[in-house]
């Protein structure tokens, strides 16, 4: 729900209601554990993202102890596959390419049952190093790479047909007119948009436009306490939640260990954290596996009570380990508590 002045494009029936789509940068996370004198040492953002060139990431490893783990990432990518193991339908829209990472982000996009739209590129497949910390925290290095090369007349309107939520990346932002062309598209097919704000100094350097795209597109807003912070300039979790909440269908602000707050049609809803004692090892991925949770209860037709709890329950999952893959026992956990929430 947008502004009073807002017309909107008409909306056609979505053709397959339960279908999300993902639209983000094709990335594969390399993953290190290092401490905070590290991340000074290598001028890493604390909590935050840096855009870096492939040798940056190449020099900071040669400083890293240990192996690192290498997993598929990118945040709308970790959101669709979570949708896909929680046995929603999925796609996901980007760009790989053509070496080895982009055959292996690929097929493990096929092994989650996750529909593969990529384009195609003779420049390597993007990377992201993330710096996980022992509080927990992650702090990333990306190279884009393939990704950067995406055009907005690459994207096709059959890319949407069918979808009921399209989610979309924040870090999309800097490549302004692939998320204009995208969300057009997204409206022309009747699909609702969701948007996460996904780096608050990604929101801090692309406020203005980010506030067009949320009053002329989004109907799904979320976003973390720092990103919100940055997109309202305020503190205070309500008001920084009333700020979000302005223009949009749905707000959600995640508040970590706390929980999360929902607004929408101006009620405020609390949702508690979920937790089963074991300690958090790693927040990588944690928000874009509690929109993966939100997202697939939407389409589900869940109340949005319903909808933050599994939310909750997969953004917490994923803290239980390194990266933002789920192992095979966190999704077995998650779906009993998807039968429960079904009866």
């Amino acid at each position: 729900m947008h502004g009073t002045d807002d017309i909107k494009v008409p909306r056609e029936e979505p053709a397959s209601p339960g279908l999300l789509v993902g639209v983000g940068s094709a990335l594969v996370d390399i993953l290190a554990h290092e401490d905070d004198a590290f991340l000074d040492a290598v001028g890493a953002l604390k909590g935050g993202m840096v855009y870096v060139g492939p040798e940056h990431i190449e020099k900071t490893l040669a400083f890293a102890g240990g192996v690192p783990a290498v997993v598929p990432g990118g945040s709308a990518c970790n959101t669709i596959v979570g949708v896909s193991r929680l046995g929603g339908r999925a796609r996901f829209i980007g760009k790989r390419g053509n070496g080895a990472m982009g055959e292996f982000f690929e097929n493990t996009l096929r092994a989650n049952n996750v529909e593969p739209r990529l384009l195609r590129s003779n420049t390597p497949t993007g990377r992201v190093l993330s710096i996980i910390t022992p509080d927990a925290q992650r702090s990333m290095f990306t190279f884009l790479g393939a990704a950067a090369e995406t055009r907005a007349e690459e994207i096709a309107a059959e890319l949407f047909h069918g979808a009921a939520i399209v989610h979309v990346e924040g870090y999309l932002l800097f490549n302004p007119e692939l998320l204009r062309r995208a969300l057009d598209l997204a409206r022309s097919a009747g699909a609702r948009v969701s948007l996460d704000l996904a780096s608050f100094n990604v929101v801090q350097e692309s406020r203005e436009f980010l506030g067009e795209m949320v009053d002329d597109y989004v109907d799904i807003l979320l976003a973390n306490e720092e990103e919100a912070r940055a997109y309202s300039g305020e503190t205070e979790p309500l008001a920084a939640l009333a700020a979000l909440s302005r223009g949009v269908e749905i707000a959600v602000l995640k508040t970590g260990e706390r929980g999360s707050l929902i607004k929408n049609d101006g009620r405020v809803i609390a949702v508690p954290p979920a937790g089963d004692g074991r300690p958090v090892v790693d927040t990588t991925g944690a928000g874009d596996l509690w929109a993966s949770g939100f997202l697939y209860g939407l389409v589900s037709g869940y109340p949005l009570e319903r909808c933050g709890e599994l939310g909750s329950v997969c953004g917490y999952e994923v803290c239980k380990v390194v990266g933002a893959t789920i192992p095979d026992e966190g999704w077995r956990r998650i779906r009993e508590r998807v039968e429960q929430l079904e009866k």
